[in-house]
């Protein structure tokens, strides 16, 4: 917790003169606006008001004058108290972080010269990471002669892509790029 807010208010009123944000919020002396569209403690649409009367406002209230939307026009402030209010932003965030899944994009590699039961085991592995909702590189890498025959080694993608069409689509199809050819796949 940001230790400004159990400040006195004489050194809260000092720290917003001296021009020193709390956070990427302006509050109170900090806002330069002429006018400014003021929503009430319990999220009421006061209206367009000037900035001497929203500070009259949040003085009357015993809370603070906090800048919430500083690109709309006019700027949008809120009459809330300060360190309340961005508790609860926190919250909000941590809370949408926790929920969000984040995609991560797992790679297999493989070898032109794989044996039937090795690639059994990669695709399984890759069923395994689609099935939590991962999205899967297929990296098939050509090493000395093995390079002289890259066009006849795009069956081994093929056939890893109709192994796992019950649960995935190829995204990208194969491609070759210097001496690897890849394959995205993505869950169904």
């Amino acid at each position: 917790m940001d230790a400004l807010c159990n400040v006195s208010a004489f050194y809260y009123a000092r720290a917003c003169v001296e021009g020193k944000t709390i956070s990427d919020l302006l509050i109170n002396g900090q806002i330069r606006e002429s006018e400014v569209r003021v929503i009430g403690e319990h999220g009421e649409q006061i209206g367009v008001v000037s900035i001497q009367e929203a500070m009259s406002m949040a003085q009357e209230a015993d809370v603070d004058l906090i800048m919430v939307a500083p690109t709309a026009k006019p700027p949008v402030c809120r009459l809330a108290d300060y360190g309340k209010y961005r508790y609860e932003q926190m919250r909000k965030e941590k809370e949408a972080k926790r929920k969000q899944h984040v995609v991560e994009i797992k790679e297999i590699r493989l070898s032109p010269n794989i044996d039937t039961n090795d690639l059994n085991t990669k695709v399984n592995a890759a069923r395994k990471f689609i099935a939590k909702g991962d999205r899967v590189k297929f990296t098939l890498r050509f090493r000395g002669r093995e390079m002289a025959h890259m066009s006849a080694s795009k069956h081994i993608l093929d056939d890893v892509a109709e192994m796992l069409k019950d649960i995935a689509t190829v995204e990208k199809a194969p491609k070759q790029e210097g001496r690897t050819m890849t394959m995205f796949l993505a869950k169904r």
